[in-house]
């Protein structure tokens, strides 16, 4: 284990946590800014919007095989060199997506992007673990959450923007620009915080043994399907934002920040909020209360919406902010957790998490949310029924590990 005193020279936190969230926002930028465009790409590609929503589970399945890799590579041979090798690659990726002359070679490239973008997302969180101990970790990973919880806000009104200035081939060079600007402050600002004597070998069976060891855990297994669980009713809206803003609400293609700001408004206050909480709120509480947060806000949403007359805006996101306030509390609680059961493993421990994470949320683009997003109360109660699960899942995790 590294000491304080073995601890790297670090960039002043400011930049540190720009870089860090930096890292964690491309997974977002890759997916959101793109959901203005799909009536664009359609018609150009030849193509429906439903298909294109194998765009986004394409990426995310691709993000989720890789994320198996990710965080071993980084125990064994550092953390900063898979961190550029996964930024350059993206880039590269994204410079091909733009120049894409039919959907099968856009499906490639954003399998690629899958496959480069989850390096900094992931290996991010454990560097955090690296460099920060105790209360001090939980601060800095809520900061790190709060920053990085503005890119789906942030994203579908960059996609608009750009698409009035051009077309949706912008959207990927700004992708590649977005990666090649991490690029150079990875290269320049970010220190090694894995060093040699604490590293694992590179070798394919003590790799999977690594993966297999966190999985077949009891508790690290709980968590990391309770952390996929506590995301979902959130990532159902966001996957879902085409038809929710388009077709339900009757909006532009400009119009995606309605969804997209209170959505993530809530999140980043949350992050926020556990935050300041650390240290002085047991873990376990303060998780506990987001989920009954997220409970109440899921159910005075689901109510809303079962009143035609309030299937509208502001009514249709009114509640939003109050649902994923509560699942930010949460996160970067699970995220920890997940990272402390395994101090040597933590690289592992971080894809295992991801892993399960991706794979889930690619199902939910792939094949939940194109069914329930049929009407905003069927949205709702799937929403509402995911974040059930989620509490009792939470609760079994407490339970097992008291007992």
């Amino acid at each position: 284990m590294t000491t304080e005193a073995e601890r790297p020279a670090l960039p002043p936190q400011w930049i540190l946590l720009t870089i860090l969230a930096g890292l964690g926002m491309v997974g977002p930028f890759s997916i959101d800014t793109m959901f203005p465009a799909f009536a664009q790409m359609a018609v150009e590609l030849n193509t429906t919007p439903l298909a294109l929503q194998q765009l986004i589970s394409v990426y995310l399945l691709s993000f989720a095989v890789m994320s198996l890799f990710h965080g071993p590579l980084s125990d064994a041979v550092g953390r900063k060199p898979v961190v550029l090798g996964g930024v350059g690659l993206f880039v590269l990726a994204s410079v091909a997506c733009a120049l894409a002359p039919n959907l099968a070679w856009l499906l490639v490239g954003r399998a690629v992007q899958g496959l480069s973008a989850g390096a900094g997302q992931i290996i991010s969180r454990a560097m955090v673990r690296d460099i920060f101990m105790g209360d001090r970790a939980q601060q800095v990973m809520s900061q790190i959450a709060m920053i990085f919880g503005l890119a789906p806000a942030l994203a579908p009104i960059v996609g608009g923007w750009l698409l009035v200035h051009g077309d949706w081939r912008g959207i990927f060079w700004f992708l590649a620009v977005l990666g090649a600007v991490l690029l150079a402050m990875v290269w320049v600002f970010l220190p090694e915080t894995h060093p040699a004597q604490d590293r694992t070998p590179l070798r394919v069976r003590p790799l999977f043994a690594s993966l297999w060891s966190v999985w077949c855990d009891p508790d690290g297994r709980r968590l990391a399907l309770t952390a996929m669980v506590n995301f979902a009713g959130m990532f159902l809206y966001i996957s879902s934002a085409p038809m929710f803003v388009v077709h339900l609400l009757g909006k532009g293609e400009q119009d995606f920040w309605v969804l997209f700001v209170p959505l993530i408004s809530g999140m980043v206050v949350g992050s926020w909020v556990s935050g300041r909480l650390a240290g002085r709120v047991t873990r376990n509480r303060l998780a506990t209360s987001g989920y009954w947060i997220s409970l109440l806000g899921g159910t005075a949403n689901l109510v809303l919406m079962l009143v035609p007359a309030t299937r509208t805006l502001p009514w249709a996101v009114l509640l939003l902010p109050v649902y994923t306030f509560g699942v930010a509390l949460a996160f970067p609680i699970l995220t920890l957790a997940m990272l402390d059961l395994f101090p040597e493993k933590r690289g592992a421990a971080a894809s295992v998490q991801s892993f399960v994470q991706l794979v889930s949320n690619a199902l939910i683009a792939g094949v939940l949310a194109p069914v329930v997003a049929v009407s905003l109360p069927v949205l709702a109660a799937t929403a509402l029924t995911v974040t059930v699960i989620a509490y009792l899942m939470w609760q079994w995790h407490l339970r097992a590990t008291t007992t």
